[in-house]
């Protein structure tokens, strides 16, 4: 990684303004994960060890405008109360997030009463030596997301009051060119923290110099959605295995019967080309040989294991089955790099879960033969640490959309606007 990290500069008596990932699962006030606000205390450690003058800590905490409208909408049709304070207060307020980091650091952690504003920039100016201030939720401030330069521009010239250096450790929000994870950098010193660090180093070594045989492995609902990582991939993985919703439209490009799984019909000719291509450029594609399928998509629905050339008409296709689990077990252990995204069946209703769960095991397995092993973000992280196996694997990233658009081959304008050393 060519960017300059907080080992390359002096944070000795400076103001350090550092963005961080602290976006947790929160419900009615109550932390559910915090392995984001973990994933930064190696920096913030650092940071602290280096005797800062002062040191400002900046995230986001859901999307406030957008969940509060999901929620309202969701009380006028159910027909009950909303209280919109109390919601918001209750999901997208920062207080939770302080009091863990503050009991995790031994240490107090003040919180400001918003993001930028006079009455935050006299909390940073009285800042005791060394102490440590977390901002208000980021998204809270319409600058923060805004669509014109000039906006994101304003927020961020107010946030670069507060520090000396400017400090990204939050790879979970570097696809986003928001004022707090990327234009600040154009008014401060812009370097990258430990996580940061970390997530690019992982991610450069399986896109640019993977040692092979290179493995890659595809889930989730939608071919849409994993459409460019596929594409980006081809050239470079030795075997790319196919699972969970997005198997079916697979299927029906081969003519296949698929009954009432998920289908997506503008992607059957994409889905047809990437066979093709496979072929062409002599890349293993595998695609399950075997599923479990449910009367309906229910956890508790009748089930039954079928060959995918006998997927009954009036069914629906819920996880891979035991054949393809040995199928693609045996060929992740096969591999010297492994990159997974996205689950293989409706893992959250747990008698579905078993597909997913094997291909977490068999991740752990090659990793004890050598393999360095790249988890995704999002479902497949979660996948993995409800397993308890997230220790077993080379890197499980904080990031669900950004590794994906890095994966992507794309550009993650947090990333290109730190310094280079």
């Amino acid at each position: 990684m060519n960017k300059k990290t907080i080992t390359d500069i002096d944070l000795k008596n400076k103001r350090v303004l550092m963005r961080v990932d602290f976006n947790v699962p929160l419900k009615n006030g109550v932390i559910q994960d915090d392995i984001r606000i973990k994933a930064a205390l190696p920096s913030i450690n650092y940071i602290l060890e280096q005797k800062p003058k002062s040191l400002v800590l900046m995230s986001h905490l859901g999307d406030p405008k957008k969940d509060t409208q999901k929620a309202k909408e969701k009380a006028e049709k159910d027909g009950k109360p909303f209280d919109e304070k109390s919601f918001s207060d209750g999901k997208h307020k920062m207080k939770p997030v302080v009091e863990r980091l503050s009991s995790l650091l031994g240490r107090a952690v003040a919180l400001a009463p918003a993001a930028i504003g006079a009455e935050t920039k006299a909390m940073v100016d009285s800042l005791a030596n060394g102490g440590i201030l977390m901002l208000e939720n980021t998204r809270f401030h319409k600058e923060e997301t805004g669509k014109e330069s000039a906006d994101r521009e304003k927020m961020a010239k107010e946030l670069a009051q507060f520090g000396d250096v400017y400090v990204n450790d939050a790879f979970g929000s570097a696809h986003r060119a928001h004022a707090s994870t990327e234009t600040v950098a154009k008014f401060l010193p812009a370097v990258a923290g430990f996580l940061m660090e970390k997530e690019l180093a992982y991610l450069v070594k399986a896109t640019s110099t993977p040692v092979k045989p290179y493995v890659a492995i595809m889930g989730g609902a939608k071919i849409s959605g994993k459409i460019d990582v596929i594409q980006n991939l081809m050239g470079k993985v030795d075997a790319l295995l196919i699972g969970g919703g997005m198997m079916f439209t697979f299927f029906k490009a081969q003519g296949m019967e698929i009954g009432k799984s998920l289908l997506e019909e503008d992607k059957i000719d994409l889905a047809k080309k990437l066979i093709d291509e496979a072929k062409a450029k002599n890349i293993k594609l595998l695609l399950p040989v075997d599923c479990v399928v449910a009367e309906k998509f229910d956890n508790d629905a009748p089930t039954s294991i079928v060959n995918v050339n006998s997927i009954p008409a009036g069914s629906v296709g819920m996880d891979i089955g035991p054949e393809t689990i040995r199928l693609f077990a045996d060929e992740i252990k096969r591999g010297k790099t492994v990159v997974w995204n996205g689950p293989m069946g409706v893992f959250e209703m747990s008698n579905f879960a078993a597909g997913t769960n094997a291909i977490v095991q068999a991740l752990a397995d090659a990793t004890k033969l050598g393999a360095t092993t790249i988890v995704g973000g999002g479902d497949s992280a979660a996948a993995i640490a409800k397993a308890g196996l997230e220790k077993d694997v080379s890197h499980v990233s904080t990031g669900g959309g950004a590794s994906l658009e890095f994966l992507e081959g794309k550009v993650l304008p947090g990333v290109a606007a730190l310094n280079d050393k």
